[in-house]
């Protein structure tokens, strides 16, 4: 029986958690196996496409040390799809107050996504301490995380939205980041090309990478 996560397990399992939209789950057990091989135990499959579930499920099942999460959750039905298919935890852009309250009684943790500290006090109020910043870098980036985190210290965030590799560190600095979220390490065209060296050599970088 795999250990039951909290969010803050979550958002400490690796500097940066891999945003992947895949198009054929076909390609899910390699790019587990590659991001594996390289130091990244989780990956973040957005319910972007339709082959998303079936990525999810064929992960937790062929390659069940790799710890997957669904992103891009909207609904309760899409996160009750995402627990039925072997995700391990959930992230959403951002969290209706049903969603949020409804989520609560989850099996697996949900991390909500927010942009500003009005969002942020609604989830505080929910009973939610970690989010997902985001749009990161169009909401004022590593700035805005410095600000939000004088009246709103109890907040943890893993920011996703244009961060780069170069960009990584100076979240990752902060003390109210736990992980970045990166879309540069396993991009939809790289995983379709199957060019896992690129991946693999992205992976590794993004694994050395510690606050």
């Amino acid at each position: 029986m795999s250990k039951k996560l909290n969010a803050g397990d979550v958002m400490q399992l690796s500097p940066v958690m891999p945003v992947v939209t895949i198009d054929d789950a076909n390609d899910a057990e390699p790019l587990a196996r590659v991001l594996l091989a390289s130091g990244i135990n989780t990956v973040e499959i957005t319910l972007r496409t339709d082959a998303a579930l079936d990525a999810i499920k064929v992960i937790a099942q062929a390659a069940p040390e790799m710890i997957v999460g669904a992103g891009t959750v909207l609904t309760f039905k899409d996160l009750d799809a995402a627990i039925k298919a072997g995700a391990r935890y959930a992230l959403a852009p951002g969290g209706t107050p049903k969603l949020m309250k409804a989520a609560r009684e989850s099996p697996i943790p949900f991390i909500p996504g927010v942009s500003t500290a009005s969002e942020i006090m609604r989830g505080l109020d929910i009973g939610y301490t970690h989010f997902k910043f985001f749009p990161a870098e169009q909401m004022g980036g590593v700035g805005a995380l410095k600000a939000l985190f004088g009246p709103l210290p109890q907040a943890r965030f893993c920011p996703t939205g244009s961060i780069s590799a170069a960009k990584a560190p100076e979240y990752l600095a902060l003390e109210n980041v736990l992980c970045v979220g990166g879309s540069w390490i396993a991009p939809s065209d790289k995983i379709k090309a199957q060019d896992w060296a690129s991946i693999e050599a992205a992976a590794k970088q993004a694994a050395a990478l510690r606050n």
